[in-house]
């Protein structure tokens, strides 16, 4: 009988530190705007703020006009792509992660709508073909696209073409959609409209489980197709197994790793972070643990809405508010047990240090704690 391999254990203060420092949140990192959202693989961006709050996060002196500016220069948009949701990626990363994401969760996406019986007699090929020359002519809203798709299938259920249009065509959401300070509805256009010439085709599978071991390791199987909403990938870290250190945690699960990558000391100090909703760092991991203990489990929750949370020693503490008046601006912070003055103290400091890069000057703040 073959004897079970045992890999070295990381348990969870260990993958907590680890994983912090991928994700730029040990310490504000000296890295360019660009470079941290491609570092990142994107940033979860299903309502146009958490991107900013994201960035305020884990860069050194981030500006929200930054990523602004990246934005209308097209070298960075909001597009669907990893398990079919909203992310801000380069343009790069825009075009390879959706062509990557196609064959996972946005694929599955077209086919419930399919089930539904929303698209009986639809030719998808057509439709997309329509799609295509309709937000080549000008950026779409999605209202639009249903308007004019409805004609040539008047039984069709409307939101399903509209929805079936975005899975089947990579479509970006145009500026000014998710420029700070500005507003803009939902506008849609092809990535090789938006980006001109357009870039390679999907992402290279292998190189992309590298990059989210980079961003998110170390990671299980399960955990990357969380992300990513793939599925089977077993066989292709079974291909990379040999080039990768491989650990597991306490419950004996097989973690993945780059051999060169940051694993700091689970006594690596973790100062407070505060971060927006749907951040990457809670979403990418099929065990959550790492940053999630069980007591916080099901807390960043109501319905469907996601909340705003802070870490403390880098573990989710709490939640917290902004609630942003014409004269005043508050951040309230909810902790979900006791703190001690240290940590309220750093806290303050970590959400002094947040109101400053993303509040205008002109405004006043104020950080309240409600215990």
């Amino acid at each position: 009988m073959a004897l079970k391999t045992t890999h070295p254990v990381l348990g969870a203060r260990a993958l907590n530190r680890a994983t912090l420092d991928r994700q730029l949140l040990l310490r504000p990192a000296s890295l360019g705007v660009a470079e941290a959202v491609e570092h990142l693989l994107g940033l979860q961006a299903q309502n146009t703020k958490p991107p900013y709050y994201a960035l305020a996060a884990r860069l050194d002196g981030f500006r929200p006009k930054q990523l602004s500016a990246l934005m209308e220069s097209r070298d960075v948009a909001r597009i669907v792509t990893m398990r079919s949701t909203v992310h801000t990626h380069t343009a790069r990363d825009a075009v390879a992660l959706r062509g990557l994401a196609q064959g996972g969760a946005i694929d599955r996406e077209l086919a419930m709508f399919v089930s539904r019986g929303g698209l009986d007699g639809v030719d998808l090929d057509r439709l997309a073909d329509l799609a295509r020359a309709l937000v080549a002519e000008r950026p779409r809203t999605p209202k639009e696209l249903r308007e004019e798709l409805l004609p040539e299938w008047p039984d069709a259920d409307p939101q399903s073409l509209s929805v079936a249009a975005r899975c089947l065509l990579p479509m970006v959401q145009v500026t000014p959609r998710g420029l700070w300070g500005r507003g803009g509805q939902v506008a849609l256009t092809t990535t090789d409209q938006w980006f001109g010439d357009p870039a390679d085709g999907a992402a290279d599978l292998d190189a992309t489980v590298l990059r989210y071991l980079g961003a998110f390791g170390p990671a299980s199987v399960k955990d990357m197709q969380t992300w990513c909403g793939l599925t089977r990938l077993g066989p292709v870290f079974e291909r990379l197994r040999p080039g990768l250190l491989v650990f597991q945690d306490e419950r004996g699960t097989e973690l993945f790793d780059l051999p060169d990558a940051p694993r700091p000391d689970e006594d690596t100090p973790a100062p407070p972070r505060f971060l927006p909703e749907f951040d990457n760092l809670l979403l990418s991991h099929a065990d959550r643990s790492r940053v999630v203990p069980a007591e916080a489990k099901g807390r960043t929750w109501t319905g469907n809405q996601a909340h705003r949370v802070f870490l403390l020693d880098g573990f989710l503490a709490g939640l917290w508010r902004l609630d942003e008046g014409k004269d005043r601006t508050t951040l309230t912070v909810e902790p979900f047990a006791h703190v001690t003055r240290a940590q309220r103290a750093a806290l303050t400091a970590e959400a002094e240090r947040t109101l400053r890069l993303m509040t205008p000057s002109d405004i006043p703040y104020e950080i309240v704690h409600a215990e």
